[in-house]
């Protein structure tokens, strides 16, 4: 008569096969994942270049600004004539990039750039090394 040993438990193969599996999931998900969240700061930075090109041009118009006029992001957030500190402007606070950038207003007739953004198209969303 034969004993059979009840053996419980996984064999070293089987584990390997398991940590491989993970493994190629993470390799493909990995890659997926930073791409999407490179692209929102992207669509962030757009979003908040939009709406500094918004107030800047209704600032010119109010102001009867032409062309060329230079405006602050100060001007934007506070225009003259407003209650100081109040939030009576065109953005209630200063956007912050995504990305750790900077924003520039630009003149009057421009569109406003961020730092990190590429210089040919300041709408593009920009992509991080």
């Amino acid at each position: 008569m034969m004993k059979y040993s009840a053996r419980k438990g996984f064999t070293l193969v089987e584990i390997m096969i398991v940590v491989a599996i993970i493994g190629i999931i993470i390799a493909i998900a990995v890659p997926a994942f930073l791409r999407a969240r490179e692209n929102s700061r992207g669509q962030a930075c757009q979003e908040n270049l939009s709406k500094i090109d918004g107030a800047k041009e209704q600032y010119a118009l109010e102001f009867r600004l032409s062309n060329g006029g230079t405006v602050t992001m100060a001007q934007l957030i506070d225009p003259p004539g407003a209650t100081p500190g109040n939030k009576e402007g065109y953005l209630k606070a200063e956007p912050k990039c995504p990305s750790s950038g900077t924003y520039t207003v630009n003149p009057i007739g421009t569109n406003p750039t961020c730092s990190i953004g590429s210089s040919n198209a300041p709408f593009t969303p920009h992509v991080l090394p």
